[in-house]
């Protein structure tokens, strides 16, 4: 299980293949100074819920992963993802589509 760390002050659990394509897409928009909201469904265990941040470039975030193997992405769920961080409500965090496409790019390279 992988760590989110927003602002140093707020910490979220996701698995690292679901992290690893929150990174890029959130990469992409703060890279270009796009600023936007991002939603997710809380565990039962911290309420159950949903909880939205605003991201912004100037606000720190930090991706800590459990496992040391860099997943390979879903080029079809980093597309999804992209397009929902493009919409008016944000990046919304949905389940991994079936892959059609595949995808040789890993994050950070």
């Amino acid at each position: 299980m992988g760590k989110l760390t927003y602002d140093s002050s707020l910490t979220v659990d996701f698995d690292d293949r679901v992290l690893a394509h929150i990174q890029l897409v959130v990469g992409a928009k703060l890279r270009r100074g796009e600023s936007f909201y991002f939603s997710w469904r809380d565990d039962p265990p911290v309420g159950g819920g949903r909880s939205t941040v605003w991201m912004h470039p100037g606000i720190s975030l930090a991706y800590k992963y459990f496992g040391s193997k860099v997943p390979v992405l879903n080029r079809d769920w980093v597309e999804a993802l992209s397009l929902s961080a493009n919409s008016a409500t944000g990046l919304q965090l949905m389940a991994e589509p079936a892959q059609r496409t595949p995808l040789a790019l890993r994050p950070g390279g």
